[in-house]
């Protein structure tokens, strides 16, 4: 794990694994949103650099950057995984996630869902950028976030078992 994390500097550009891709603009938001799709379904959703969310292909959260934390499931909970930092090492510290916890990250993450869903719905949101061209990643994406709003987690999401 790398001592010192950086921004990305261009999201649409790096992440090449999500072979289906699509950069938004919508209104209220500092930065652009990016949502993407893996060959496998997988899909993932950016909203700039923070908060960011990772979905089986059938709308299950596997994974979760928010605040600096990773987050990833355990099937009936989330476990969030904090980097503790020394001068020789950095080690993720677990905690699984209480009820009333997991109630309220999940609450948080609708809440982002359902505003990106209206602003594509209501025509708030520009698409900036698109790859491939032709895709209808928009519509996809729609319909993946119908998916994900059954707040489901997928399995438990394995140590290097990312893809």
């Amino acid at each position: 794990m790398a001592r010192h994390e950086t921004q990305r500097e261009d999201l649409m550009a790096e992440a090449t694994a999500l072979c289906e891709r699509i950069e938004f603009s919508v209104a209220g938001q500092a930065e652009p949103i990016v949502a993407g799709f893996r060959k496998n379904g997988q899909w993932s959703l950016y909203f700039g650099s923070d908060p960011a969310y990772h979905f089986a292909s059938d709308g299950a959260l596997r994974r979760a950057f928010v605040g600096n934390d990773l987050y990833r499931s355990q099937g009936a909970t989330l476990a969030r995984l904090r980097r503790a930092r020394d001068r020789n090492e950095v080690r993720l510290v677990r905690h699984d996630l209480t009820s009333a916890e997991l109630e309220e990250f999940m609450a948080r993450m609708s809440e982002h869902l359902a505003s990106l869903k209206a602003a594509i719905e209501t025509g708030s949101s520009q698409v900036i950028r698109q790859i491939p061209e032709s895709a209808d990643v928009e519509a996809r994406l729609l319909g993946a976030l119908c998916e994900a709003s059954k707040l489901q987690l997928s399995g438990a999401v394995k140590k290097g078992r990312s893809r």
